[in-house]
């Protein structure tokens, strides 16, 4: 979500300069590659690039097909083969053992549901919305419709030409919502050319709530920070939670546990981090959270200092069932052999990453098959539809 909003602040400051952009868009992927369908780059017609959509290696060619694109504007797909490692046609040696398919889409700011704009309308959202962007891996030289539609809620913003076909696809959407993945459908389109349709699941950014205004916290709201995390910082002193101390943090909450909450919209991007030195406030807090839907609450500090908190919690009435246990994690961080400031929140961050991911952390050397979770489904897969004659 940072790289979109860094993305979205780059074509304001060129429109206000009057120069014209294109959204380049990774759309598929088959095999490898360092970036997966989602990631983008804006790109000026005065080579300004926001954003990546590969490791470096295919920016350089990239920003040659953008300019063309804005000459021409007309939306491109362009098919990067990087299996062969003694290819050359690029210039360099990609070596990723994948093929990525790319799509340039020139931005007319007079339209009002451009591809920035929905990208806009999309990152403002605080619950999931699903962006959708449509192409043909068939005949790439054929009509490349591209990101038309955005699905906030029960509404829609945008449109595509053919109604039988948005009705199929929002049909989809609602299962990637469902399934909180992405998913790649292949569409047949009437005698024209099939066409590909990336529902992509937009999630708000991860909301990072830190109870605790002591000095170790700088190094966490720095790091998540770093990430595009909004950070809230809440403790009961004010003389620690202030901006003076925490410029970085979106939001400071100088209140008692049960007050704090009453400010934070919980959803499942939401995580929590206990690590206010203050048993009693700590425990306050936890109590608070058990029951709510957040997706991860962090303790700092041994382990028997969370046991000892749910105990009392449960001799006082509370009945806390497994799944709730579940989403606690004390002691906080995952086991990197941290022992600094810095090194504990980096073991946070990495954990909560983790679990948002629904990941294991383990070493990436340990992992069998590739990297990247499988949740895109082959873009040639089909969807059966009936009545469906131009897109």
């Amino acid at each position: 979500m940072k790289e979109t909003r860094e993305i979205i602040a780059a074509h304001a400051k060129a429109v206000a300069l009057g120069k014209k952009t294109v959204l380049a868009t990774v759309v598929h992927v088959e095999g490898s590659s360092y970036r997966r369908p989602g990631a983008r780059m804006l790109v000026t017609e005065d080579g300004e690039l926001t954003g990546a959509i590969s490791g470096g290696c295919l920016e350089g060619d990239a920003l040659k097909k953008a300019l063309l694109a804005i000459a021409q504007q007309k939306n491109k797909l362009v098919t990067y083969n990087t299996l062969d490692e003694d290819d050359h046609s690029l210039g360099i040696q990609l070596g990723c053992n994948g093929i990525v398919y790319i799509l340039f889409e020139p931005i007319d700011t007079a339209a009002l549901n451009n591809p920035i704009a929905l990208l806009e309308k999309a990152a403002a959202q605080t619950k999931p919305g699903v962006l959708v962007t449509l192409f043909c891996l068939d005949d790439p030289a054929a009509e490349q419709p591209g990101t038309c539609l955005l699905a906030t809620g029960n509404s829609y913003t945008g449109h595509i030409k053919n109604p039988a076909l948005q009705a199929a696809i929002e049909r989809d959407i609602e299962k990637v919502l469902e399934s909180f993945e992405s998913k790649i459908k292949k569409y047949p389109v009437g005698n024209s050319a099939a066409l590909n349709g990336f529902a992509e699941l937009v999630k708000p950014p991860v909301q990072l709530v830190i109870a605790g205004a002591g000095n170790d916290a700088f190094p966490l709201v720095q790091m998540a920070n770093i990430l595009g995390w909004q950070v809230t910082v809440t403790d009961g002193r004010r003389t620690h939670a202030n901006e003076q101390r925490f410029s970085a943090a979106k939001k400071i909450i100088v209140a008692r546990p049960a007050e704090a909450l009453q400010s934070i919209d919980i959803t499942a991007q939401t995580v929590f981090v206990l690590m206010s030195h203050n048993y009693n406030y700590d425990m306050a807090m936890l109590q608070q959270l058990i029951k709510t839907s957040c997706t991860y609450i962090g303790a700092l500090g041994p382990r028997k200092k969370l046991e000892k908190m749910l105990q009392e919690l449960e001799e006082s009435g509370m009945r806390i069932t497994a799944n709730e246990k579940e989403k606690i994690y004390g002691p906080t961080g995952l086991d990197i052999g941290a022992e600094t400031a810095e090194e504990i929140a980096l073991s946070i961050i990495a954990e909560i990453k983790t679990v948002l991911e629904k990941r294991k952390g383990g070493m990436l050397r340990q992992k069998n098959g590739p990297i990247h979770s499988g949740n895109i489904l082959p873009a040639n897969m089909p969807v059966c539809l009936q009545n469906i004659q131009s897109a």
